[in-house]
């Protein structure tokens, strides 16, 4: 479970991402009854902390129940000539399936359809839209060659479309509906443009007897703030740790120092509007930057932790150079599969397990791991989160993959 909108069913656990949540759920059952919920990090599989319910939305932009159906049936036939039988995508509806592309035909499921601008609150914070370029000319490009596609296809009565219209805002349209807005349009950079500078060297060196050296020297001298953004909510946790840890301290300006910890925000707005000097956020930014005329510096972790980057780096290339063979989730994996380690060689895989990591007597810490079992029934336990380590068999009879000895 990696993306919103996916789910996993293993034994007793459900793992589940719902739309429009920054975090997947991982549901802890009892026969029929819910025992424990528990919010995941999807980098690691890792379980963060519990949560009492949680809240879940449909999967698609339009309602797919009976009613919904009926009526888009209705409305197809009223708007299409021909047999609408003859169309894979009516009948697929009619059996309850969404096939793929069923959005270009979103107005069939409603009696008015709505835009994202009916989205933007109507008082309070303004909503800025950002963009690069000439946004003007990328709209008329756009609906020039979704034209054009139109005049091409609209004769096929086996697969009507919708005219355009009847999807997309024109450039009237966009331009009316976003004039209560905010707009910041980024061009290339130019030698006037001198509003951002680069991040300052602030990297943490674990093996120094002062990790931190850089970035509190920075907090001290300057009258600056600092935005750390995380991978995902897991790294934040780590990253808040390693602070905790370091029993750190900073000062400006002569005033008392205080403990250098990073304030925990749900994002960068969250920062702005706060007074602190020192947050955190979780926010997958390429590259941090400096902005001198709000006294910030917003650095990413890759630029913080520059050895665990490029071990990630790494990581990814290598998953990079033959992504067919790599599992995207858990589920892809059935038992009795042949499968690769990329250390330990083929195995068999086993199913999942828990384990208890707690030394004797404390405790219990359970995780996960994936069994995979090797030749002379030698056994292996993989970390669900070193699911990248493992890749599918690539022999032509699955059913005789010969096992590899560990060790060997």
């Amino acid at each position: 479970v990696m993306r919103p909108g996916e789910y996993s069913i293993r034994g007793g656990l459900i793992d589940l991402f719902p739309m429009g949540s920054s975090l997947p759920y991982r549901l802890d059952l009892f026969g029929d009854e819910i025992e424990q919920i528990r919010a995941f990090d999807p980098d690691t599989q890792r379980s963060l902390y519990p949560v009492k319910e949680v809240r879940l939305l449909p999967g698609h932009e339009f309602p797919f129940d009976d009613a919904s159906r009926t009526a888009f049936r209705g409305r197809w036939r009223e708007v299409f000539e021909g047999d609408p039988t003859r169309c894979s995508i009516y009948k697929d509806a009619n059996l309850g399936i969404p096939s793929a592309g069923i959005e270009s035909y979103l107005p069939l499921f409603f009696e008015e359809t709505c835009s994202v601008f009916d989205y933007f609150p109507r008082s309070g914070d303004p909503v800025w839209i950002v963009g690069t370029g000439n946004l003007e000319e990328a709209i008329k490009s756009f609906w020039k060659d979704t034209l054009s596609r139109y005049e091409f296809l609209k004769h096929d009565l086996d697969r009507p479309i919708l005219p355009p219209s009847e999807l997309f805002l024109d450039v009237d349209q966009f331009f009316s509906a976003a004039k209560p807005n905010a707009r910041l349009t980024l061009e290339k950079e130019s030698k006037d443009t001198t509003q951002f500078l680069a991040v300052p060297d602030l990297a943490v060196h674990r093996r120094d007897a002062d990790p931190i050296n850089r970035l509190r020297t920075l907090v001290s001298q300057e009258k600056v703030r600092i935005l750390i953004c995380s991978d995902s909510a897991g790294r934040k946790e780590s990253i808040r740790q390693l602070f905790e840890e370091s029993n750190a301290v900073a000062g400006q300006n002569g005033k008392p120092l205080y403990p250098l910890k990073p304030e925990g925000f749900d994002g960068i707005a969250d920062f702005m509007k706060s007074g602190s000097l020192f947050g955190l956020v979780t926010a997958q930014l390429f590259n941090g930057f400096t902005w001198p005329a709000e006294n910030l510096i917003v650095v990413t972790e890759a630029e913080l932790f520059t050895t665990t980057a490029r071990q990630r780096r790494k990581s990814k290339d290598s998953e990079s150079a033959d992504p067919d063979m790599l599992f995207k989730d858990l589920s892809e994996l059935k038992i009795g599969d042949p499968v690769v380690h990329s250390d330990h060689g083929i195995g068999r895989y086993q199913g999942l397990v828990l384990l208890n990591l707690a030394p004797p007597k404390e405790e219990p810490i359970f995780e996960e791991f994936l069994h995979l079992v090797y030749a002379n029934e030698a056994t292996l336990y993989v970390p669900v989160q070193q699911l990248q380590m493992v890749t599918r068999y690539a022999g032509s009879d699955p059913d005789s993959a010969p096992l590899h000895q560990l060790g060997s």
